[in-house]
């Protein structure tokens, strides 16, 4: 048994804002609750949940995480792209070259994503969500396949990628040179313990598996404070 991916959380410093960007770029529906922040609900079965709660931290550099958008057409993507500015995204620049055909944003928090061209055969099937791309080691995506039960379905020159049995997005990492990391994360994983499951159990499985616990971070009642191999947070859902 392995921990369920309950949500993909980001911080905010206007939560609300922030979630109405991502419903209107994602045509997820909205679902304020008062101890969650603001969820955006998966549209099937195979999606997860988009959490946006308060957050003093600043933004320092590029995420570690952002999401790929995919396109059916170059007509799709430009549509995209114009819904996002529309609703208050921006192009910025990242060092990618001209020649690139992906069109890189930020959403009005300067969260980086990406709409990615037609064509891209690696996110077939995966959904309007192609994947959350993030930097990290081999070792942090072996983690993850582990945490989650969901088997790599990439692994090739240090990069990996993992996929829920029940499809959806990619969780992709692309190997070394892994950017230091600088404060907080903005972007964050909520895990649930399985079900029936003692959730110290799966804290303790977890530690063995590469994470570190954090008794003393400021984490939120109800939640155990974590990191991963490669230092990023996530949180686990505990009793009360």
């Amino acid at each position: 048994m392995t921990s369920q991916l309950l949500a993909v959380c980001l911080g905010a410093s206007r939560p609300l804002r922030l979630a109405r960007f991502w419903s209107g770029l994602l045509g997820r529906e909205l679902d304020d609750r008062p101890r969650d922040g603001v969820v955006l609900l998966p549209t099937d079965g195979t999606g997860f949940r988009i959490r946006v709660a308060p957050s003093r931290e600043q933004k320092v550099g590029q995420n570690r995480m952002h999401f790929d958008l995919t396109s059916a057409s170059l007509e799709d993507q430009q549509q995209t792209v114009a819904r996002a500015l529309a609703l208050g995204g921006q192009h910025i620049d990242v060092g990618q070259s001209p020649q690139d055909e992906h069109v890189v944003l930020a959403d009005p928090e300067g969260n980086e994503f990406c709409v990615i061209e037609p064509g891209n055969t690696f996110l077939a099937d995966c959904g309007f969500i192609g994947a959350l791309a993030c930097d990290g080691s081999q070792a942090v995506g072996y983690f993850w396949s582990e945490a989650l039960g969901w088997p790599l379905v990439w692994d090739q020159d240090q990069e990996t990628a993992i996929r829920s049995p029940h499809g959806g997005p990619k969780f992709t990492w692309g190997g070394p040179p892994v950017a230091p990391k600088s404060g907080r994360n903005r972007l964050h994983f909520d895990l649930a313990p399985p079900a029936h499951a003692d959730p110290q159990a799966e804290v303790e499985r977890l530690v063995s598996l590469g994470a570190t616990r954090h008794d003393t971070d400021r984490g939120e009642a109800g939640w155990v404070a974590m990191t991963d191999p490669d230092g990023n947070e996530f949180r686990v859902q505990a009793p009360g």
